[in-house]
């Protein structure tokens, strides 16, 4: 069997409202496109760590990692800090998973407003 290693890869979204059918649709978005990106089958993740700033109350972002199929998988939400001029309706995701990919070749992902929160990273 090949080397794996465990990894983990970023991503943020923001939404234009707190609502929960919009929530789960840019997640869901988010989740797909980082997953596309990066080959991330679901048999390859190891956790999802969701965290949300404290204006997203519809619901948890957990639940669009669930609709997405991914109920074996460990998924937890948390409360972003509430930082002064921070991003607004702010949704940020670590994904933990197996790869045989080095960590430089990863594509973190970030889509809406959260596009310039890792200017530094290639897209």
């Amino acid at each position: 069997m090949p080397n794996t290693s465990v990894l983990a890869l970023r991503g943020a979204t923001t939404l234009d409202v707190d609502d929960r059918d919009h929530l789960l649709e840019r997640v869901q978005e988010l989740l797909t496109e980082m997953f596309e990106a990066n080959g991330i089958a679901n048999d390859d993740l190891i956790s999802i760590l969701f965290t949300a700033t404290d204006d997203v109350h519809s619901a948890f972002p957990a639940l669009a990692a669930r609709k997405l199929g991914m109920g074996d998988v460990p998924l937890i939400c948390a409360r972003e800090l509430d930082i002064v001029r921070a991003k607004q309706r702010c949704i940020r995701v670590m994904v933990h998973f197996n790869s045989q990919r080095s960590r430089s070749e990863l594509h973190h992902i970030y889509l809406q407003d959260a596009r310039d929160l890792r200017d530094d990273l290639p897209q």
